[in-house]
């Protein structure tokens, strides 16, 4: 599980960053390389991305207890979580 969350991480650092990261960091560019190698905290992709890779990970070693069956439902109820649907 801990390889699932280090290989997500590095998946999204290779990844075009948002517009909402570069503005939290007063419009500074980010592109992979030795000054970002992991996704800033500010990054609103770590709350879906992350934990899916880490569950599919734990499901997959028999660790899991609770089977997740819709994937996309997963993440919303994830995101809900930083920002609650009003």
């Amino acid at each position: 599980m801990k390889m699932a969350a280090a290989i997500a991480l590095s998946k999204l650092a290779r990844e075009e960053v948002p517009q909402a990261v570069k503005d939290a960091y007063g419009g500074k560019e980010f592109k992979f390389g030795r000054e970002y190698l992991i996704p800033t905290p500010f990054d609103p992709r770590l709350i879906d991305v992350v934990p899916v890779e880490v569950a599919k990970a734990a499901m997959e070693s028999g660790v899991a207890y609770k089977k997740i069956e819709d994937w996309e439902e997963y993440k919303k109820e994830l995101r809900n979580r930083i920002t609650p649907i009003i």
